[in-house]
Parts: structure tokens; sequence; C-alpha cells
């Protein structure tokens, strides 16, 4: 394991643990300040742009790979996005994960280094996964507050003045 592959994986273990930590808090669904996606954001396309220019592997492979990675983030943070409790509180709708949404963003992780192992066998995309791990996370994560900010919208009373959106 090469030192850049073992701090990409510890750079999306932290990432990890944030994004649980966040999740398990009970915080109001509000149209909040995208920072936390847009960094996230830019160090995973930083971390594929590097992978992509080392590897010098512009294929149809390798963007298939990156597809299935990135639709499989997606099915992990639709199914989270169900176990996370929405309810009104004060007028606003408020959000917060229990354990169940902890230990898919855990599994979502294993699959996602699970899926790129698979990969591994082919040359030209060895070690796209751990290259992408955060880019994954961060594309799983938006997908689940969409659909949780969907939810709360459902909850809103007409004319509360709660706008629900993006919390980060």
């Amino acid at each position: 394991m090469s030192s850049q592959t073992l701090l990409e994986l510890i750079v999306g273990v932290a990432v990890l643990a944030l994004l649980i930590v966040r999740t398990m808090r009970a915080r109001p669904v509000r149209q909040a300040s995208q920072r936390l996606f847009l960094i996230l954001g830019v160090v995973g396309l930083i971390e594929t742009y590097q992978y992509l220019q080392h590897h010098h592997a512009a294929t149809t492979t390798v963007a298939a790979a990156l597809a299935g990675s990135l639709v499989l983030a997606a099915v992990f943070g639709a199914l989270r996005a169900l176990t996370v409790r929405v309810w009104m509180r004060e007028g606003q709708p408020w959000a917060q994960g229990s354990w169940i949404t902890a230990v898919l963003w855990v599994v979502a992780l294993a699959a996602h280094l699970g899926y790129d192992a698979l990969l591994n066998t082919h040359k030209d995309i060895n070690g796209l996964g751990d290259a992408t791990v955060v880019l994954y996370l961060v594309v799983s994560l938006i997908v689940q507050r969409v659909i949780v900010s969907a939810r709360a919208a459902k909850l809103d009373p007409a004319g509360s003045g709660a706008q629900p959106g993006w919390t980060a």
C-alpha cells in the first residue's frame, strides 16, 4: 500500500467519522451553507483528478467503474435517508439519524472498498476506489440530504416560514 493510498483512506475514514457524528445530532432541516459539500466535493475531485493524472487511465472502463461506484453511493444515500427521523419542532422541520443510519454509513464505505477490491483485478483501474472515496461519500451525503429535505418539506405546514433544504 502506497503512502498516497494510505493518506486517501485516512482522509476517507476521517470524513466518514465527521458525517456520522453530524448525522446523529438532532438538527433543524434548513437552507444552510453548503460549505461542507463544497469543501468535500473539491477534495474528492482533486483526489480523483490526481489518480487519473498519475494512472493515465481515461478509458471507458474507468468511466464505467466510477459511474458504478457513484450509483452505489446514491443507493446508500437513499437507504440512509429512510432511516433518518424527521419531525416538526416549533414550526421548523428537524432531522436526526438513528443507529441504523450510522451502521449504513459504515456499510456504505465497506461496499465502496469491496467494489474497489473487485475492480483491482483490472490493471487500468487499480486503486480507483481509494482515490475516489471522498467523492463517493459526498455523493452519498448529497443524495441523503436531498431526500431528507424532501421529507421535511412534506411536514412543513403551509406558511410556517421554514425552508427545508440542505443541512451541513
